[in-house]
């Protein structure tokens, strides 16, 4: 691999991890779009650029999802049961979302992202949050959350926090918990998102880049998890001393200007 490449993905897990520990998004908002755009650059396949990029993804985030469920753990802010509920109808979604993914073109992909990317920023944006107005559901309703929850972040490669902080919430969770038990959610969407690209994509007659492992690109995720592992505690640590209510304006923009480029870039391959 060329050395711009290899600094290229060097600087992505950088921002990567920054901003997850800075403002508490995942990865893939960012992680997404760039990727689209540098396998673009390196003549990967134009119809499997966004597949591969939400692959990567995934399993890039999967160290990090690791590490913070760690720290939420040591703060006593899981709800396990909560977890244990939920992770199920998770891993079916999430497998079961990244078959359709390979079964959609990149440009219906890139267009179902730039739309819940956008859902995501005007959230950042206003400041939505839902009231807390109903209990925790029983069986049934954990289990079409989970698979909502899973089948959406296998789409557009995130942890779930978008989807699973706003449900807890609504279920009248306290806010810390909630983020503590979507931090731990987090890791098997990421684990079993990857799972399932890597079957989708060794199971594809498209002849796909050398060190892949079915859609996940190798070395672009090991670049990105070993950095972002250690810019993640960093841009936690300022997350206190920095105007991170303004910062997320300004992340909220980024998210949409990155999205509506990853759009242009695969209607313009």
């Amino acid at each position: 691999m060329a050395i711009e490449w290899i600094i290229a993905y060097l600087l992505l897990g950088a921002a990567v991890g920054f901003f997850a520990g800075l403002l508490g998004v995942g990865g893939g908002g960012i992680m997404v779009p760039v990727l689209t755009a540098l396998f673009l650059a390196q003549q990967f396949p134009a119809e499997l650029s966004v597949h591969m990029a939400l692959a990567t993804s995934m399993a890039a985030i999967i160290v990090t999802s690791f590490s913070s469920m760690r720290s939420h753990q040591k703060h006593g802010a899981v709800l396990w049961p909560v977890v244990w509920k939920l992770t199920p109808a998770i891993l079916i979604g999430t497998v079961a979302a990244a078959y359709l993914a390979a079964a959609l073109s990149s440009l219906a992909l890139a267009i179902f992202f730039c739309c819940f990317m956008s859902y995501v920023a005007v959230q950042m944006l206003l400041n939505i949050k839902p009231k807390a107005s109903r209990q925790l559901p029983g069986v049934v309703g954990f289990s079409l959350t989970g698979l909502v929850i899973g089948a959406v972040s296998a789409l557009v490669a995130i942890g779930g926090g978008s989807l699973t902080v706003p449900f807890l919430t609504w279920c009248n969770v306290k806010i810390q918990q909630a983020i503590g038990t979507s931090a731990a959610v987090g890791l098997p969407i990421a684990i079993s998102g990857t799972l399932g690209y890597f079957l989708a994509g060794a199971s594809t007659d498209a002849v796909l880049p050398d060190y892949s492992l079915g859609y996940v690109y190798l070395p672009a995720m090991l670049l990105i998890a070993a950095v972002s592992y250690f810019t993640a505690p960093l841009g936690a640590s300022l997350a206190h001393r920095l105007p991170v209510a303004t910062l997320k304006k300004v992340f909220a923009a980024l998210l949409i200007a990155l999205s509506a480029k990853m759009l242009h870039s695969v209607l313009s391959s």
